[in-house]
């Protein structure tokens, strides 16, 4: 069964004749007649009754119409989206990223995304197993960590490690504060599964300093919520909650920070177009909180250095 016989079928049911068909399919009308009765053959059925020199549709034809109907559309659908393919455009997306970032960056992200750009999913992951997720159907993922050199990512933006205060502290009003100055004070901080957390061991680390009394929690925006209720400051990366007032840490080797990277397949087909939304998430990221988040490498990553695509 070939879909042209399909179509002429088709096109028999609609116009009522085999010369109109045929005039509307461009081709012989004996031809045609031939191919309606090797289809009729093919299917063990008679699609039309033929007596009295007119020709009409058996009841057989009219329940076997929009089976043909089905057939022809699904195979338009397939060569519209096998030309999609082959051209490398993006009809949809997915996005996987961590919980943090997935809040505070890819859904307002998304939020900017208009009628002509691929039609978004998001999905959380766990940090640690981020990047799997590209065999797993992600299309794009955001992490914190540097992406394996096998696949294609570049630096999105690097995000600050935030202390948060209430109203009436004494660093409200402050840009940022020391190390020194922040391990005075009761420290509300994730566990060291979170980046924030890891970022600031290795800053304090460096500087050769303890940590004096800290809560650790599993969720930042119970942290932020302790800290808005006066029991201490803050320390996450998550945007601010609970009017609370967001000062930088700084240490010894510069503004505290954690990193996010975007990464695809490199066989992805439409490869080109993902590193495109992958540059616009970065230029959000700065529009976003400014431009000293901008990343210190523009440029995508690519079989173990950086480089332009």
């Amino acid at each position: 069964m070939e879909l042209r016989t399909l179509r002429y079928f088709v096109a028999v049911a609609d116009t009522g004749s085999v010369t109109a068909a045929a005039r509307t399919q461009h081709v012989a009308q004996p031809s045609l007649s031939r191919q309606l009765r090797q289809l009729e053959r093919e299917l063990g059925i008679a699609l039309f009754d033929r007596r009295e020199g007119r020709l009409r549709i058996t009841a057989a034809g009219r329940l076997f119409l929009p089976v043909a109907r089905e057939v022809l559309s699904r195979a338009a659908a397939a060569r519209d989206a096998a030309a999609s393919l082959a051209a490398g455009r993006l009809e949809r997306v997915t996005i996987a990223a961590p919980g943090t970032t997935l809040t505070d960056v890819i859904a307002p992200f998304v939020a900017t995304i208009g009628p002509d750009d691929p039609l978004p999913a998001v999905r959380e992951s766990l940090p640690r197993t981020i990047y799997a997720e590209l065999g797993r159907g992600a299309d794009l993922v955001v992490g914190t960590e540097p992406p394996p050199a096998a696949i294609r990512s570049m630096p999105l933006a690097q995000l600050p490690v935030w202390a948060y205060v209430p109203a009436g502290h004494p660093w409200v009003g402050r840009d940022e504060v020391d190390l020194a100055n922040l391990l005075r004070e009761n420290l509300l901080m994730l566990t060291d599964d979170f980046h924030p957390r890891q970022a600031l061991d290795r800053a304090v680390s460096a500087e050769g300093r303890g940590y004096g009394p800290l809560l650790e929690f599993n969720a930042p925006q119970v942290a932020q919520a302790l800290a808005a209720a006066g029991r201490g400051v803050a320390v996450v990366s998550d945007d601010p909650r609970f009017d609370l007032h967001p000062v930088r840490i700084v240490g010894t080797r510069g503004p505290v920070h954690i990193s996010l990277y975007a990464a695809w397949e490199p066989g992805h087909h439409a490869v080109h177009a993902i590193a495109g939304l992958a540059q616009r998430l970065s230029d959000f990221c700065v529009a976003r909180y400014g431009p000293q988040v901008r990343p210190l490498r523009p440029t995508p990553f690519v079989g173990g250095q950086w480089a332009a695509l």
